[in-house]
């Protein structure tokens, strides 16, 4: 399938192309000559102990958001903390929260990829897409797949490697696309998802310690955001064809051919299959639209009768769906195309799942060790709270603040993972300062979903992270950190470049951000 269109993108356009290439690659070598991700989890852990153990007898003045206490290290040296450490290993590990969302979620796509369902899928959608239009595609598939809390980390991103694969375009750069698109673009959506109502609750509470009246509407932000989409969207696009794809062609070639069944016809047993995965999803579809429809719906929020908020059992529930989902449109695809004869099948197709994720589990394991440890050193918050404290100190002007504050976001974003724990760490210190500085809520708000948002794929302390290293090791077996880091840093940098001006411009036209949102407070 060719496209000339499409092969003049990967060409570098400029000079400036190829000098970044070569400092991407000068990064990608420094990153992976680092330990093993495993390994260097553990070096973080031991030093965090360490540093615990120096900063612990130190009196900070910076005070913790929810208390006002000082802020006090914990010593994770001390007996007893030693003592917590070895009888909390294995909650630690098995309570990581990405951990057992992967696993469960793939073991429905595990299904449908053995039963052949996603192959053909992908072959069929080939067959009517233009390769050059598969980086949008997959970038607004990625954008919109934050309504669904975390599956575009372990569906979109993983399909997105397959479908760029069975395209003969370099499946790395279908992971780098789709990560920016679920990650670096996290807040930035068209349609409202519990994120919103999570900050805004954070935000609205972290406010009312200047006006105990103040109220923020959950989509205060909404406006601005879809906006952002189409920003997210057209920075990925550009990136992805003019400057990774590129990058990648000329360091890692060879992986980039398409598989043999991509050329391969669609048979008319795979398109009955096709036929029945398509309308046994929709039967699913249906049945739970059904069931969310009532307003007395057990899938509701009970307390509100919302389906978008955390306290919903639908949002808690996303990644069983996805297993679901995929479970059931996979084995009637398998049954319909004679790939599955037997439940000995569907059983087989999630071992093998399994099987290629004994490199991730062995990872999840140190990350979760060292980010337990990180957060209950308290070194997080301290780093948050004396950030908060330069940039008061500094009284700048309004805009070069929210600057401030985007990159201080950003900043601290490297090292507490979770968009809403960092946000309750950080809010009640940010959010009043900047109303007493005639900032509203709204706009405090906004700017820390951009830093948080877009240094996310840049960051090995992101949950998320040892999982994309996984799905490049999938393609490209010597794939580490740094091969990640050097893919996602030129995304990372555009979109916190891009995405801030396109808020100071939004500021100066005095477009709405959102719902019941303004600029200065008071509005």
């Amino acid at each position: 399938m060719s496209d000339p269109a499409h092969s003049d993108s990967r060409q570098p356009a400029t000079a400036v192309a190829r000098s970044s290439g070569r400092l991407l690659g000068a990064i990608e070598t420094l990153g992976n000559r680092l330990p093993d991700p495993a390994l260097l989890f553990l070096l973080l852990l031991l030093a965090v102990w360490v540093l615990s153990a120096l900063l612990a007898p130190v009196e900070f003045t910076a005070r913790h958001p929810a208390t006002g206490a000082p802020i006090e290290v914990v010593n994770l040296l001390a007996g007893a903390e030693l003592a917590r450490f070895l009888t909390e290993m294995v909650s630690t590990f098995t309570s990581f929260a990405p951990l057992g969302m992967v696993l469960v979620a793939l073991l429905g796509v595990g299904v449908a990829e053995h039963s052949g369902l996603i192959d053909a899928s992908l072959r069929g959608l080939l067959a009517v897409a233009a390769r050059r239009w598969l980086t949008p595609m997959v970038i607004l598939v990625a954008i919109i797949s934050h309504t669904a809390a975390d599956a575009g980390y372990v569906v979109v991103i993983p399909l997105a490697a397959a479908i760029f694969h069975a395209a003969g375009r370099h499946p790395l750069a279908g992971i780098a696309a789709a990560f920016a698109g679920v990650s670096g673009g996290f807040s930035a959506n068209f349609i409202p998802s519990a994120l919103d109502p999570l900050l805004q609750g954070i935000t609205q509470e972290a406010g009312r310690v200047v006006d105990p009246g103040l109220l923020v509407n959950p989509l205060c932000n909404w406006f601005f955001m879809s906006a952002s989409s189409l920003l997210v969207m057209s920075l990925g696009w550009w990136l992805t064809d003019r400057v990774v794809e590129p990058r990648l062609a000329r360091e890692h070639p060879g992986i980039a051919n398409a598989p043999a069944s991509a050329a391969a016809a669609i048979s008319a047993r795979e398109k009955r299959g096709l036929r029945w995965a398509g309308t046994g999803m929709l039967v699913a579809l249906i049945a739970l639209t059904a069931a969310v429809l009532p307003v007395d719906s057990p899938l509701r929020d009970p307390a509100s009768g919302e389906l978008a908020s955390f306290g919903a059992p639908l949002m808690r529930a996303i990644v069983p769906l996805i297993f679901v989902l995929f479970l059931v449109p996979g084995v009637l695809y398998g049954a319909a195309a004679g790939t599955i004869r037997s439940h000995r099948d569907v059983i087989a197709g999630m071992t093998k799942s399994m099987e290629t994720m004994g490199y991730y589990i062995v990872m999840a394991f140190f990350a979760a060790q060292f980010i337990a440890a990180f957060n209950h050193s308290n070194l997080g918050i301290l780093i948050a709270a004396s950030g908060a404290q330069g940039l008061q100190a500094l009284a700048l002007p309004p805009q070069l603040t929210v600057i401030g504050i985007i990159l201080l976001s950003a900043l601290i974003n490297l090292f507490v993972g979770s968009a809403s724990a960092k946000w309750l760490l950080i809010a009640p210190i940010f959010v009043p300062m900047l109303m007493q500085l005639g900032i509203s809520p709204e706009l405090t708000q906004a700017a820390y979903r951009i830093g948080d948002s877009s240094s996310n794929i840049v960051t090995p302390l992101m949950p998320y992270f040892p999982l994309i290293v996984a799905f490049c090791r999938r393609y490209l077996p010597t794939a580490g950190i740094g091969t990640l880091a050097a893919m996602m840093l030129p995304y990372a940098l555009t979109l916190l470049l891009g995405w801030s001006l396109l808020l100071l411009g939004y500021w100066a036209l005095g477009l709405p951000l959102g719902l019941q949102a303004s600029y200065r407070y008071p509005g």
